[in-house]
């Protein structure tokens, strides 16, 4: 999407998972909670295909994996972990078009990035496929044609939803540092070229022509690359940022890109006042000189993380805590 300013999502969204394993129940309560940014709910704990990485590989487009010992493996054919992975997002979108009919507004829909998925999918010979760049290149093709026939289905199930696709991209930084491991642990996968990455980015991205985020929750989330390979917003932990993030979220945010700030804890903590979960917010926004009546426009509240490993009540008290933590930003931005 190339205009950011015509990006007007909701004030708060959650992250993409949720505890348990029901696919209704799940989906019934991201529409009740957020009721101007839902999102498509992803329920890792029913196993391995519910998992992050699982659910991307069978969104893939003539590729195909099944579960190892050591993880994810790319192979020849679909096989009963792919047509797993396939059933439970059918059951998912199903549960998600049962709670959004007429539905009009933004609607995210999250997917693994091609680095984060490079780095965890391994090749026949036990590598991931971040050891090779052909099998990279060829990943990152699969997952754009599986994601442009997602986003089609999704559109076609909630035809008044304006979808904003979101990419989990946590082994981002690793990929450009060359920290990722290699099978026998003993080193490292050379780092890839910073060039590359946004590239691979920007080509993903691109097969979405309308709002677009990517999410870390990792420490050193790389802004400005991120702006530049055409994300829209970023999404990130909060309590993870550090001055040193300062100068990149000031240029981000004063070129158009909007923040997807994860202030309220993923697991179960006893939540303050509204006003003292977006406190950290508004001294960034000191700091950095900007407008504080910029913040509502500039800044979409989340959990700091996905919600899978938090109880029940807890993930539904979440949600509706960085609603109304959103509503005190929006009502006094000082």
């Amino acid at each position: 999407m190339s205009e950011n300013s015509k990006f007007r999502p909701g004030p708060a969204t959650g992250v993409g998972s949720m505890p348990g394993g029901d696919a209704r129940e799940a989906a019934k309560t991201v529409a009740g909670s957020i009721e101007e940014f839902p999102y498509l709910a992803e329920l890792p704990a029913r196993g391995p295909g519910a998992d992050m990485i699982g659910r991307t590989t069978g969104l893939l487009v003539e590729l195909y994996a099944r579960v190892e010992p050591s993880g994810w493996r790319l192979g020849d054919r679909p096989g009963r972990d792919t047509r797993r992975a396939r059933s439970w997002m059918g059951e998912d979108l199903d549960a998600l078009e049962e709670f959004t009919q007429g539905y009009e507004g933004p609607l995210k829909v999250q997917a693994v990035g091609p680095w984060t998925l490079a780095a965890a999918l391994e090749l026949r010979n036990g590598e991931v496929a971040l050891s090779d760049e052909g099998a990279c290149r060829d990943l990152a093709g699969s997952l754009a044609e599986g994601l442009r026939l997602h986003l089609d289905d999704v559109h076609r199930r909630v035809p008044g939803a304006e979808i904003v696709l979101q990419l989990d991209e946590p082994s981002l930084m690793a990929v450009l540092r060359g920290q990722v491991r290699s099978a026998s642990g003993y080193r490292t996968h050379r780092a890839v070229d910073r060039q590359l990455v946004e590239s691979t980015l920007r080509d993903v991205l691109a097969v979405h022509d309308g709002p677009v985020v990517v999410h870390s929750c990792a420490p050193d989330v790389p802004f400005a690359l991120l702006r530049r390979a055409g994300a829209d917003a970023v999404s990130f932990d909060f309590s993870l940022l550090t001055e040193r993030d300062d100068d990149a979220i000031g240029e981000a945010v004063e070129a158009g890109t909007r923040l997807f700030a994860g202030v309220v804890p993923g697991t179960d903590t006893p939540l303050s006042d509204p006003a003292g979960s977006v406190m950290g917010v508004r001294t960034l926004w000191r700091r950095l000189g900007l407008n504080p009546g910029s913040l509502a426009e500039s800044v979409t509240l989340t959990p700091s993380c996905g919600l899978a490993g938090a109880s029940p009540a807890y993930a539904r008290a979440a949600l509706a805590h960085c609603v109304r933590a959103a509503r005190s930003l929006a009502d006094n931005p000082e």
